[in-house]
């Protein structure tokens, strides 16, 4: 995430060791910010992550990620996509749907690409087929915060109350990009978003990394407004002023990963989790409870089969 602080890329990976399971001491675990795409998709980003981000630890596909997790002890998961060009929104969305209906243990986000026709009509589809959000990436998709077609996203997401994942911090900012991060990123776009949409849920991954004092300010102002944790936890990005989560609302913060896009053990951001000192009742806000409320999540209890790995996952060498 720190390319422009780090301008040798790739960066290195981690041979950290990995746990068997979710530390025994936390509360259960919900992973906000998973990684779902066919695997084709999957291919061409972790290409892309081999020349430009990091080497990709767990090259999972779908069905063998969700296994890993549900495995280890993570009890539901977010599932994230994008789309880098028009005209794809609408498979990944039926995708994705396909996959939420035959495991109740995932949470899908829709997605579009912002300005694309019938963008609205992609979303609701995607709604009425059991997604749960919408998810965007600025600087993959490449979009002004105040342009039409993002209007139009914050509308659709107004209307049916269902958060809006935006990867709207500046960094990474990297020359792989078609466009410059620092020039359509800043804190002070997504204020403008939050005081025109009061009734807009917005979540900002990466604590809105590299802007971290900016937004921990936003929590302040605006109450419809998350951040998530991913990455930003790991101690593995090149970043000056890492934000202290003791200091931040337990009550707008949730847990994500990045998963399976990572270049260190899985839970070592829930291993570095403990070392902030949090109160049980924080906590479970950021590992569950805020996640559970945001995209209405009734977690059940785990069953015999979410402690097995599958098949898959030994084929690709996961385990």
């Amino acid at each position: 995430m720190a390319a422009s602080q780090n301008p040798t890329l790739p960066l290195a990976g981690l041979d950290d060791p990995e746990g068997d399971r979710v530390p025994a001491n936390l509360p259960p675990v919900i992973d906000a910010h998973v990684h779902f795409f066919p695997d084709n998709l999957f291919d061409a980003v972790w290409g892309w992550f081999d020349q430009f981000g990091w080497p990709i630890r767990y090259r999972l596909y779908t069905d063998a990620l969700i296994d890993f997790l549900l495995a280890r002890g993570i009890r539901h998961i977010v599932a994230l996509q994008y789309a880098h060009k028009a005209g794809l929104a609408d498979g990944l969305n039926r995708y994705m749907a396909g996959i939420v209906r035959n495991n109740a243990h995932i949470t899908g986000l829709a997605t579009v690409f912002p300005g694309e026709r019938h963008a609205r009509k992609i979303l609701v589809d995607a709604f009425n087929n059991g997604l749960r959000g919408i998810k965007l990436h600025s600087h993959v998709q490449c979009f002004e915060m105040d342009s039409f077609g993002m209007h139009e996203v914050y509308r659709c997401c107004s209307d049916f109350d269902l958060p809006l994942v935006i990867h709207a911090g500046r960094e990474p900012k990297s020359p792989a990009y078609a466009c410059d991060p620092h020039k359509i990123c800043h804190w002070t776009h997504v204020q403008k978003v939050l005081g025109a949409y009061p009734d807009l849920k917005l979540v900002v991954p990466h604590l809105g990394a590299d802007e971290f004092d900016a937004y921990r300010r936003l929590l302040d102002q605006f109450d419809h407004l998350w951040l998530d944790t991913t990455m930003v936890l790991a101690d593995y990005l090149p970043m000056p002023n890492p934000p202290d989560l003791a200091s931040m609302p337990a009550d707008r913060l949730l847990f994500g990963t990045d998963f399976p896009n990572i270049p260190y053990a899985w839970d070592r951001e829930l291993r570095q989790l403990q070392r902030y000192g949090l109160d049980a009742p924080a906590l479970r806000k950021i590992l569950a409870e805020n996640a559970m409320a945001l995209f209405r999540i009734e977690m059940g209890a785990p069953r015999r089969s979410d402690f097995k790995t599958s098949d898959r996952a030994r084929e690709q060498g996961a385990v």
